[in-house]
């Protein structure tokens, strides 16, 4: 956890090129704690990367100078240039996020065969929430008719989900089909 600006600073400089994800957090967010949850379990799968946690209110200048406006909120960075940024708490984006950031730039890259990397990838992403929908688009601009269908029933009986859009990773797309011999979308 950095509670001042010269901890993250010097965190962010001892992590070198390796990943670093900053968590801006606040204690009275519930979702701060889920999300949280989430980081740690991310953590035991890359030891290379960094998570830190950040009171965003208790290090303002720090929440100022990369324009933290809600929590939760995660900054990635390599050294201390950000590259990637992720608002609100969205498990399986931020599960991609991590996947994808940490095997661009882990050294040596993975030991494993890349099939099976990307089926404990997909094992992530099924298992990042209770009820996962792969779709075409998101909840909230579906790109086919059967993914607004059952957004609109599950919807319709208050079921919570959390969802991955199958059109911004070809990789994922193609490789669930395999892992749940289900040929099409949405896959709940």
């Amino acid at each position: 956890e950095a509670t001042s600006h010269q901890q993250f600073d010097d965190i962010l400089s001892k992590a070198g090129k390796n990943l670093t994800v900053v968590h801006f957090q606040a204690a009275w967010a519930p979702q701060c704690s889920q999300m949280n949850d989430v980081m740690a379990e991310l953590a035991k799968g890359h030891a290379h990367a960094t998570f830190v946690k950040l009171e965003a209110e208790a290090v303002p200048e720090v929440s100022e100078k990369y324009e933290i406006a809600s929590v939760p909120t995660f900054l990635f960075f390599r050294g201390s240039e950000q590259v990637d940024r992720l608002d609100g708490a969205y498990a399986p984006e931020l599960t991609k996020k991590v996947e994808r950031l940490a095997a661009s730039g882990s050294p040596g890259g993975s030991a494993g065969s890349p099939a099976a990397d990307l089926n404990q990838r997909l094992k992530k992403l099924i298992n990042a929430a209770p009820c996962m929908l792969f779709m075409k688009g998101s909840p909230q601009e579906p790109r086919c008719g059967f993914s607004r269908q059952i957004v609109a029933l599950l919807s319709e009986h208050n079921i919570q989900f959390s969802s991955f859009d199958i059109l911004s990773d070809e990789e994922v797309r193609q490789g669930l089909k395999t892992f749940s011999n289900w040929p099409t979308y949405p896959q709940l």
